[in-house]
């Protein structure tokens, strides 16, 4: 691809930036304006694709984690008093329904009126509501956010670290007993060790970082980035492997796209909070090896396809929001690095994919996702357990993040 001249390379970015932030906004809006629980506290538990509320749905601790997290970093950013409003409404919320005073952690599930629902400890919700308070502490400077990431940060070392193998077990009872059935979803296999949990993880500990920088927790940070460049990431491919037994030994042979270019840049930007120069250096290349082989999937019309299944040659063909959310950083973040203008027009090519298929400018927010053939998924929901602000409110801030720092250079 021919480089742009420096004008046009500024207009794109400027554009970019400004594209950005109006959506930001507008994502925003629909979260601050439609799914506040009125009635009983907190935030709805689902919006079907229509925008129709379900108030008899129960309340995922994954759901309010991510918005908490997603209100606080607007907050810090724009310093718009009404998302601190959302945000304190999200802290305070899972303080009060999900956090277990009596034997620590985080329930998974509540009732509608916040009631305990389902009790069990899975470390990937632990990990998000890491990741939101400590957010949260770092836009408000608030302490019972941080008290509370410290202790969930212990409660995972203590039940969860595999000190013999490396890395961390997936589910446990309320008690800190590891559970028969680990699985985050229906759909997932049921091993002891997962990529997905491990990236959560991953994000969690370097946000936390940011704001206790603890020797205990850098050295812990440490051994995840080293899990993933010597566990998780497949060298002879590029692509993450994905469930794992308690030894590392990895099955099936599956890739996910969305989850490969999500890692390449947190990858990156957890060796860049630890600041160890050698393994940043490390990292880097690695991230770059990720997004490579995840351009060498990307599809004519700027998305990438959910899963492929190597062993069997078979694709899951249908779109979801969050890759192409994903995809428009990763590929950033590989421009941002190689000075390519190629990984730059893959980044805005994910962005005009989302415009086209997912941004619901009737409703608010982003759809689901599409079919092969482009028709909506209509009976996903708009709001759910896993359908959040997170994914691509993030995407919004990390591009005006990096839009403003490559137009201050030139």
């Amino acid at each position: 691809m021919a480089s742009a001249s420096p004008t046009s390379l500024a207009s794109q970015l400027s554009v970019y930036q400004q594209e950005m932030e109006t959506e930001l906004e507008r994502i925003l809006a629909f979260w601050s304006e439609k799914t506040l629980d009125h009635q009983n506290g907190g935030f709805v538990g689902q919006i079907d694709n229509t925008g129709a509320v379900n108030p008899e749905a129960p309340k995922g601790s994954i759901l309010n984690a991510r918005i908490l997290w997603t209100f606080s970093a607007a907050y810090w950013h724009t310093r718009k008093e009404e998302y601190l409003t959302i945000a304190t409404r999200a802290f305070d919320y899972l303080i009060t329904s999900f956090l277990d005073t009596t034997h620590g952690g985080i329930y998974w599930m509540v009732d509608p009126k916040g009631q305990p629902l389902n009790t069990r400890k899975q470390i990937y919700a632990l990990s998000f509501t890491i990741y939101g308070m400590s957010e949260f502490h770092l836009a408000t400077q608030n302490e019972k956010a941080l008290q509370v990431s410290q202790e969930l940060f212990r409660w995972i070392e203590k039940n969860s670290f595999d000190p013999e193998q490396g890395g961390y077990l997936e589910a446990f009872s309320q008690t800190g007993e590891l559970l028969e059935d680990l699985r985050l979803s229906e759909k997932d296999r049921n091993d002891p060790k997962t990529m997905n949990t491990h990236l959560h993880i991953l994000e969690a500990y370097a946000n936390l970082y940011r704001a206790w920088p603890d020797q205990q927790l850098g050295n812990q940070l440490r051994r995840l980035i080293e899990v993933f460049l010597e566990k998780i990431v497949d060298t002879s491919t590029g692509h993450l492997k994905l469930f794992f037994s308690r030894d590392w030994i990895s099955s099936p042979n599956l890739i996910s796209y969305g989850h490969d270019i999500e890692a390449s840049w947190l990858l990156q930007e957890a060796a860049e909070v630890l600041g160890n120069e050698a393994l940043l250096s490390r990292v880097k290349e690695v991230a770059l090896t990720i997004a490579n082989a995840t351009s060498d999937a990307l599809l004519p019309d700027g998305s990438l396809y959910h899963e492929l299944n190597v062993d069997e040659n078979h694709y899951d063909k249908h779109r979801e929001w969050w890759v192409s959310a994903e995809a428009m950083v990763g590929f950033f973040n590989a421009f941002e690095l190689t000075g390519s203008e190629e990984f730059l027009h893959w980044s805005l090519n994910a962005w005009q994919f989302a415009k086209t298929y997912f941004l619901d400018l009737e409703q608010g927010e982003w759809h689901w996702g599409v079919h092969d053939d482009y028709t909506l998924m209509s009976k996903e929901d708009k709001v759910g357990f896993w359908k959040c602000p997170y994914h691509n409110a993030r995407a919004c801030l990390e591009i005006i993040h990096r839009c403003k720092k490559e137009l201050s250079r030139s």
